[in-house]
């Protein structure tokens, strides 16, 4: 799945399609990933409550060495889900809201939108308690093409 996107899955994305077709059960599947992580062939990156997931270059070549070994079956199944879901999966990944504590003591809300690898929104904003800054990440998720909307239209 992952050397099928040019973007990154969430885990919870790739268990979803994985769960659905019952090709192995969640523990299987967890242990699969944490297998592929420790041996770099693939990359994981934890944004708040998500860990994204990513093919390595050496990844990809392993890969190469298996890919005759995924059946026909699969490799539509993928294809199919892609094709029905790409929207949805590039927009859930391409947002990204996250908080962090500052050395100044102050919480900072780091808000992030991209389109085919290209920022479109950049935003950080400090708020002094940590509820308000994980509440503003919650609403950048449902609410970015609103706001980014919002400051085209007062900016240009």
């Amino acid at each position: 799945m992952l050397d099928r996107v040019n973007f990154p899955l969430t885990k919870v994305q790739v268990g979803d399609f994985i769960q659905e077709k019952e090709y192995t059960n969640f523990f299987t599947l967890q242990q699969v990933i944490s297998e592929l992580i420790d041996t770099d062939l693939i990359a994981a990156q934890s944004i708040r409550n998500r860990t994204h997931l990513a093919i390595t270059d050496e990844g990809r070549e392993t890969l190469r060495f298996f890919e005759n070994r995924i059946s026909e079956g699969i490799k539509k199944d993928i294809d199919n889900y892609f094709i029905e879901k790409e929207f949805d999966l590039r927009n859930e990944v391409s947002v990204q809201g996250d908080y962090y504590k500052s050395t100044s003591g102050e919480f900072e809300a780091h808000l992030l939108a991209k389109d085919r690898g290209i920022t479109l929104v950049d935003i950080t904003l400090s708020v002094p308690v940590e509820e308000t800054a994980a509440s503003i990440c919650d609403n950048w998720q449902k609410k970015n093409q609103e706001i980014y909307q919002h400051l085209v239209e007062q900016l240009f």
